[in-house]
């Protein structure tokens, strides 16, 4: 029995030899010289990776697209070479039993160069993030520059249309009888709206002050345009701005306003300019500075025309503000300030649209004339017409139209009986 337990003992042996034919101390222990060439490669890529890694920072300052991908490009190719070393590693050396001191300490260096080496990866993500936020903004650029260029192309064709080349429109002015490439339709479309806009503005706080002051709006809107049916009461509001605007526009088609011009020989050129002088000016500034000028006696008569007397009496319970601009002055209230932003609109509007050849066209729309959708445009936008409906007829003109050239900028108007939506 004891003689089998040793055959049995002999048997293991044999067996566990033949998993290591080998002694573990020399399947882990590689020739010095192969360690230091492994050891060396690690740290030559190790250098290499460091110099991409700076040309990569380099790169950023300024940006440059090319040389960003080029140093990109070295980078992951040092970091794929630090790759191959690190498993050609752990292929031919499995992890010992038992480590030497020697081997701990190239093992520490490596780790140290792992730990490394994951640095720098995240670093080249971030660079790699950045160049993608950096190549969205060349192509938003781009884009603009693109938008740029319609633009330019359509304001070359209204030049076209105006018998002006591109060329002989730069570098002109007033000295050579031209006009810049801004002065076109759709640069007066705009001035249209701007003094709608102000137009509507300057009614919010004359309906406020007539609220506070007692006044009874529906019988205030009444005695301007009778018989009107609107579809909701606050749509009374239109006939205010109504009035406002048929007296802002009385004398617009005159080439002087109905104000005598302090120079008879009003140009084309002339009124442009002050166009684009008074158009970046604070009006009161501007009456301030020259308070007898054309558009300073314009704002004083419109406001006389525009807030009767007893309006005013009853808003400041004299007529001290009216007595003092019918003397020529412009008063600095709040309400005076507010009524000089419409008057410089209007102004605005009709120094440019005198500054085309031929000059622009107003025309206005009489009550009880039949909605037509070439000329008139709705104030309300959401009115129904049901099938058997007479066609919409006009009650109150808030904004003129005007004819430009071959186009036609509409007038706007509240229709009478109409039905919204809910």
């Amino acid at each position: 029995m004891q003689h089998t337990g040793a055959k049995d003992t002999q048997l293991r042996e044999s067996s566990n030899q033949k998993v290591h034919p080998q002694p573990m101390e020399e399947a882990t222990n590689q020739s010095p010289e192969a360690m230091e060439a492994l050891v060396s490669k690690i740290f030559t890529n190790i250098s290499s990776l460091k110099s991409a890694y700076i040309q990569l920072q380099a790169a950023h300052t300024p940006y440059d697209p090319d040389k960003i991908q080029a140093a990109d490009k070295l980078v992951i190719s040092e970091l794929k070479n630090l790759s191959e070393l690190k498993h050609f590693y752990r292929e031919h050396n499995p992890k010992p039993v038992c480590a030497s001191p020697q081997d701990s300490r190239l093992a520490a260096e490596i780790q140290e160069q792992q730990s490394l080496l994951k640095t720098y990866e995240v670093m080249v993500k971030k660079f790699q993030s950045e160049i993608q936020n950096k190549d969205s903004e060349i192509v938003q650029l781009e884009q603009q520059i693109q938008e740029s260029g319609q633009r330019r192309v359509k304001l070359e064709k209204n030049l076209k249309l105006r018998g002006l080349s591109t060329k002989e429109s730069e570098g002109s002015g007033v000295e050579s009888g031209q006009f810049p490439l801004d002065l076109c339709p759709e640069l007066f479309r705009s001035a249209v709206e701007a003094a709608s806009r102000a137009i509507h503005d300057f009614s919010k706080p004359l309906i406020n002050m007539m609220k506070a002051a007692g006044w009874d709006l529906d019988a205030a809107a009444n005695s301007i345009e009778p018989n009107i049916v609107y579809a909701k009461r606050a749509h009374k509001k239109y006939a205010f701005e109504s009035q406002i605007c048929q007296r802002m526009f009385i004398g617009f088609q005159d080439e002087s306003f109905g104000m005598k011009p302090e120079n008879q020989a009003e140009t084309r050129e002339s009124l442009y300019q002050e166009y684009l002088s008074l158009r970046e000016m604070d009006p009161l500034d501007a009456v301030g500075q020259n308070p007898d000028s054309m558009f300073g006696m314009f704002c004083q008569r419109k406001y006389l025309a525009v807030v009767h007397e007893k309006m005013e009496a009853s808003f400041f319970g004299n007529l001290d503000q009216r007595n003092y601009i019918v003397g020529g002055g412009h008063p600095r209230t709040a309400f005076y300030q507010a009524f000089l932003k419409l008057a410089k609109a209007i102004w605005l509007l009709h120094r440019l649209g005198h500054s085309f050849d031929p000059p622009v066209k107003v025309f206005q729309v009489k009550r009880e004339s039949e909605f037509s959708e070439v000329y008139m445009e709705s104030v309300v936008k959401d009115f129904i017409i049901e099938d058997g409906d007479e066609k919409p007829k006009v009650g109150l003109m808030v904004m003129p139209g005007f004819g430009i050239g071959g186009s036609i900028i509409q007038s706007q108007v509240y229709l009478t009986g109409i039905k919204v939506a809910e």
